[in-house]
């Protein structure tokens, strides 16, 4: 977790003081459970409950002697709740809490992620609908290809935010279960109904075969989710850092007023946010790959994942949320240039209605193959000069003999018409935000 990229609500998530909370909720209302089954005196939760407590200096210091953090834990709670507290985690092993509290921890991180997401969505919808008509030229390969509209570009990561939503969405039904099932996983020494009854309080669902860990494929899952955001944030960012290059400058980042973009150029107005976006979905996608090596644990459990999960937990969750905002903040206050959109489409004098020009000479009974020969002779001419002496291309196509045979003038004229590939905007904007 890096500080300068983090916000407050969801490193709280992650403090030790949540942490140890979750795990005294566990271990309390297994507690309750127990003595509502009659296996342990109706006194002990009563008193876990008003005297329960511990000290985080303290279980650090117990676990500098001891070297098992949940042993630790126990032994500070004890010492706040007094006699009782030896009914505490009885059958239990520490992956029944740890793991608990991880699925706990990760579905409030979700939480605070969707809202993220959904900021993002806002922002994304009402830009799009700003610039639904917006021309703008499609480029392919970095290249100019056929007009499209800004508003079309901004629908487009606005359907792919969706889909993350509900990636989202699945991952974190699929990582909130709770296993409290004892050693190996076989309830030999607890009651499956205490496994229940805590899940039920907890909002979580039973792990159905938990070996001694909940299986990580669940994990794995998780993280996955969050690397195939992160990868969504940075098409987002890479977008708007080509629009921001000087020789393009479509869209470009809010520049405050006191802001620096440069230690040694004036004049310089960086991408930085769209930047740091970028080197963030690379930081949380970093999370991916160990998630899934966590999967193949031996035998019934090892503790290889645990110190990754340590990391990853953590580090994704806080920096996918400051990524999200980060990201929202930028659509909400990005500097749109339509008239550098026009003149940009303008520049290489036509050539983006070429494949019009294309269908129109072989539906006037052309070959395909003479066709596009008889339009890439003329494209071409523009595209070679730099300095637009034969940089019209309608002129060119009028003045190219065979052309000439299969349309007339006017017919050409026709087909550069901008409108003409906006037909399909208002179904693009159906099918993504079911309005136009």
């Amino acid at each position: 977790m890096i500080p300068r990229y983090s916000r407050p609500e969801m490193v709280a998530i992650w403090s030790p003081e949540t942490r140890y909370s979750i795990w005294l909720e566990i271990e309390t209302l297994a507690a309750e459970a127990m003595a509502e089954l009659g296996q342990i005196p109706a006194n002990v939760p009563k008193a876990v409950r008003e005297r329960g407590g511990f000290n985080v200096d303290r279980i650090d210091e117990i676990e500098r002697e001891v070297k098992h953090d949940v042993i630790a834990f126990l032994t500070s709670v004890a010492e706040h709740v007094g006699d009782e507290a030896r009914f505490l985690h009885l059958g239990m092993t520490s992956s029944d809490v740890l793991d608990t509290c991880l699925a706990v921890q990760l579905q409030r991180a979700s939480d605070i992620l969707l809202k993220g997401v959904d900021r993002v969505l806002a922002a994304l919808e009402k830009r799009a609908f700003e610039h639904k008509l917006t021309p703008t030229i499609g480029r392919s390969h970095g290249i100019h290809a056929e007009p499209t509209t800004f508003g079309v570009k901004l629908a487009g990561f606005h359907a792919e935010m969706a889909r993350n939503r509900k990636r989202l969405l699945a991952a974190k039904e699929e990582i909130a279960t709770c296993a409290i099932s004892g050693a190996v996983g076989t309830f030999a020494n607890i009651d499956p109904r205490i496994e229940t009854m805590v899940a039920e309080k907890l909002g979580l669902a039973v792990e159905p075969v938990s070996t001694q860990v909940i299986p990580r494929d669940r994990h794995a899952a998780y993280f996955a989710a969050l690397g195939v955001i992160a990868s969504t944030i940075e098409r987002i960012a890479t977008e708007i850092r080509h629009l921001q290059r000087t020789e393009v400058l479509e869209a470009e980042e809010y520049f405050s007023e006191g802001q620096k973009g440069s230690s040694a150029m004036p004049h310089k107005r960086n991408p930085v946010l769209t930047e740091n976006l970028t080197g963030l979905a690379r930081l949380v996608r970093s999370s991916v790959v160990p998630a899934m090596e966590n999967v193949a644990l031996w035998h019934e459990r090892d503790i290889s994942h645990s110190s990754v999960e340590r990391g990853i937990g953590p580090d994704a969750t806080i920096h996918l949320d400051f990524a999200l905002n980060r990201l929202a903040g930028v659509i909400e206050q990005l500097l749109i240039y339509p008239e550098n959109m026009l003149a940009n489409l303008n520049k290489l004098g036509g050539l983006h209605n070429s494949q019009r020009v294309l269908l129109a000479l072989v539906e006037a009974g052309a070959s395909r193959e003479d066709a596009y020969r008889m339009v890439q002779r003329n494209a071409m001419k523009v595209w070679r000069d730099a300095n637009r002496k034969e940089g019209d291309f309608l002129r060119n196509l009028e003045g190219d003999a065979d052309v000439s045979k299969l349309l007339t003038k006017a017919q050409l004229g026709n087909m550069f018409d901008l409108g003409y590939h906006f037909t399909g905007v208002d179904t693009i904007f159906g099918r993504v935000f079911g309005r136009v």
